[in-house]
């Protein structure tokens, strides 16, 4: 693991931890100057730094806010923010990729991305079962493309929230969304399943 890994293991972060973070840089090498010393800072440092404090004494991302002894200037190396919340304000300002963001890859469309403020989980399981279909076509083995989409929601119903309130599938739910991924929506007879005869 490098090191900037260990910091995901945090779930609250000072605020000059945070800009550094979002910049990429690990704060335990520069974190106790950056304050202090404007040429240590990385490039950057000053408009995340403006955007981080900003938001937080305008009120748009709540921190527990820490104050330097005697005086009323907050002091961002003791004031921390939660990751969630840092997190979410990232992505309401168009950040959805850097250390905050492990698991989405650059290359992950916003409408599969769970961490897309505009993600729609139904189109998601449509898309994805459509996707994993197609490339296993295997898994049509006599079954119509819809049986075999409505066979995938089901096993991944819990991940697009196509369950009911006892943990059951929303059959409901999934047929509709099969509607939409299936390609064949006239019909027609399931492809049988290929049977391989020994030779001698």
């Amino acid at each position: 693991m490098e090191s900037l890994d260990y910091w995901r293991l945090c779930d609250e972060v000072s605020v000059v931890q945070a800009i550094l973070l979002i910049l990429g840089k690990d704060p335990s090498d520069v974190e106790w100057c950056t304050e202090t010393n404007t040429k240590s800072r990385p490039p950057h440092y000053e408009a995340v730094r403006a955007a981080l404090t900003n938001a937080i004494q305008g009120g748009s991302l709540y921190a527990n806010t820490r104050y330097q002894a005697g005086e009323d200037t907050p002091c961002w190396h003791a004031t921390t923010v939660t990751v969630d919340s840092l997190r979410a304000w990232l992505l309401g300002r168009g950040f959805r990729t850097g250390f905050f963001f492990p698991d989405v890859s650059e290359e992950t469309p916003d409408y599969l991305s769970d961490t897309s403020p505009h993600y729609a989980p139904k189109l998601a399981a449509a898309v994805n079962a459509w996707l994993h279909i197609t490339k296993n076509p295997d898994l049509l083995n006599g079954k119509t493309p819809k049986q075999a989409i409505e066979k995938w929601l089901r096993e991944h119903a819990l991940n697009y929230g196509l369950t009911k309130e006892d943990g059951s599938p929303n059959e409901q739910g999934i047929e509709d969304i099969a509607k939409v991924a299936n390609w064949k929506p006239t019909g027609g007879a399931a492809k049988t399943p290929s049977i391989h005869l020994a030779t001698n």
